[in-house]
């Protein structure tokens, strides 16, 4: 199929263009030149006269399959009740709010433009679950962080100082389950957590049984990362989340990253910074550290991060930070799962609603924003609700709002509890993020951080044709003042490409293909390689329930797979 968009108005950083009238080609799944369209085909013109359109939207931080996700839905019928949605055509049926099911994952994402999501935990001993999942999510192209925090046998490497084999065993531990980078979860809790001891596990402090310390954990499996190359290196959740005063732990923890990253080159990825943004030592004294955040991220080039960006409502809260959950149930006392994973991490879900009237959730609301709009460092900073946990993923336009208009902030703070007034900063910001600053939050500083910036996060040629166009016009157009017309145009995108075929029409799914699923393929030395394979057979005997031929995913287990290829270092 080949594609001709005719004069839309086009954002594309990587690219260096900044609202240019421009046409963009499209042929085999490809953009290419306009001169490489052949004559003698059918050409499917689509005129964007008035419109914005920008490279397909990649959510870099979401929880969207897998078993934690799936154990939610069957907690939350609530959610589900007056959200369902029967089959239409070719879109089959559909539910949830925040606990949203795979299908409407797919379709939800396609509509707002996005083309590319990232599964953020899973375990390795459930990522068979979590592919089976996403071989069901249509549309959009997919790929899993596979948590390593608290995994017995990747701490035995550490222990004994052994970097080199600590890297071999997760470049096997990823590719056996298919998964995209390393996740860490408050590392070093789940082990603390088992005996008794993971509330609040700061970053010197020592772990039960191992005498390690998180910090510890961190710096190998990050230099680990780096050894092997991978494109995105690790991807951090970081100690005592959610525990007032914990904003020194996220500002020693991204200082990390220097001690082993080159040069100015990014070593971390730091999620969801405002749930690990609060100063206070209590919640009655919790204020905002939005801006030391800021000021450590434009200081330290090797760090980025996503805001995890709260908006008001209900929502369900899951992480695989178990410690957490457990104190979030006991401020809520209503529902609550949670789950050890043998050897690997631990889980838990807690439903939980955001109130205007709350301080402690108004100094949260501000937290993001704040970073997002105090930072000059914007291509290291990515939109994310760290859906469902903050907000669902269909919060990201009025989130583009608030972000683009301060009048739309100020509304929004008249709503809130006006006692945080005094523990925030994001009613003195007068910044306003334009067309061009969105494009790189939401597609190409995500693509360079994820490194896939070759193929995604652009409409250079060569790229994958990943295009999203939305019905409003720069030209005459006020972000600050007309803001509502922002959110309403970011949710239903005019028109979505995924791979060169039109799957959004006048804000309709037309089309449902299922994407591709990424995942890495880290070749080591063979010598490395044999010695870990033994140490995993004789580890699985020692620590797992199940054989070590059940724990392997086989390439024909994905739908669409698509390895990369890296060469390591070792």
């Amino acid at each position: 199929m080949q594609i001709l968009i005719r004069n839309g108005y086009v954002y594309d950083p990587i690219n260096n263009i900044n609202g240019e009238v421009m046409d963009i080609a499209v042929k085999n799944g490809k953009i290419i030149d306009i001169s490489e369209l052949s004559s003698s085909e059918k050409t499917i013109i689509i005129d964007a006269r008035g419109k914005v359109v920008m490279p397909g939207g990649i959510d870099i931080h979401a929880h969207i399959a897998g078993p934690k996700i799936n154990v939610a839905r069957l907690m939350r019928p609530e959610d589900h009740y007056v959200t369902n949605i029967p089959r239409r055509g070719i879109v089959r049926s559909q539910t949830g709010r925040s606990t949203v099911t795979v299908l409407k994952t797919g379709y939800k994402y396609a509509l707002m433009g996005y083309t590319l999501v990232c599964e953020a935990a899973s375990p390795p001993l459930k990522t068979r679950h979590t592919h089976e999942e996403l071989n069901d999510t249509p549309i959009v192209d997919k790929l899993a962080y596979i948590l390593m925090d608290s995994n017995w046998i990747g701490l035995d490497y550490i222990i004994n100082n052994d970097l080199e084999h600590l890297a071999a065993y997760a470049a096997w531990l990823l590719y056996a389950v298919k998964g995209f980078t390393i996740k860490l979860v408050d590392p070093g809790a789940d082990v603390a957590w088992i005996y008794g001891r993971g509330m609040g596990l700061d970053l010197n402090d020592q772990i039960p049984e191992y005498g390690l310390t998180p910090s510890e954990i961190i710096y190998f499996l990050g230099k680990s990362s780096i050894m092997l190359n991978l494109p995105h290196k690790i991807h951090v959740h970081t100690n005592r989340l959610g525990i007032p005063g914990n904003y020194t732990t996220l500002l020693g923890t991204m200082r990390i990253a220097p001690k082993y990253s080159l040069d100015s080159t990014l070593g971390m990825h730091v999620t969801h910074i405002q749930f690990t943004g609060y100063k206070g030592d209590a919640w009655s004294t919790i204020e905002s550290a939005g801006e030391d955040i800021a000021r450590e991220l434009d200081n330290n080039p090797n760090v980025s991060i996503d805001l995890g960006q709260v908006v008001f409502g209900a929502t369900t809260t899951m992480t695989a930070d178990a410690p957490f959950e457990f104190i979030l149930y006991h401020l809520r006392m209503w529902k609550a799962i949670f789950h050890d994973i043998e050897v690997e991490t631990a889980t838990g879900i807690v439903p939980y609603p955001y109130r205007r009237r709350s301080l402690v959730n108004t100094v949260q609301w501000a937290i993001g924003l704040e970073v997002a709009l105090m930072s000059k460092s914007i291509w290291r900073i990515v939109l994310s609700t760290d859906h469902p946990n903050a907000a669902p993923f269909t919060m990201y336009p009025r989130i583009i709002k608030w972000l683009m208009s301060k009048k739309a902030r100020d509304e929004e703070l008249k709503k809130c509890n006006q006692r945080a007034l005094r523990r925030i900063n994001v009613h003195s910001i007068d910044r306003e993020y334009t067309f061009y600053d969105i494009a790189i939050i939401t597609r190409a500083a995500p693509a360079k951080i994820l490194g896939l910036d070759r193929f995604k996060g652009h409409l250079g040629p060569n790229a994958d044709a990943d295009i999203a166009i939305y019905d409003i016009d720069p030209r005459n157009f006020e972000p600050s003042r007309n803001y509502d017309k922002i959110e309403k145009a970011f949710s239903k995108a005019y028109c979505t490409i995924k791979s060169g075929q039109i799957v959004v029409m006048n804000g309709e799914i037309v089309n449902a293909p299922y994407g591709k699923t990424y995942y890495i393929n880290a070749e080591v030395s063979d010598e490395l390689m044999r010695d870990v394979i033994k140490d995993v057979e004789d580890k699985f005997r020692k620590y797992y329930s199940i054989s070590l031929s059940n724990f392997i995913i086989d390439i024909n287990e994905l739908r669409k797979p698509c390895g990369i290829k890296v060469k390591a270092s070792i």
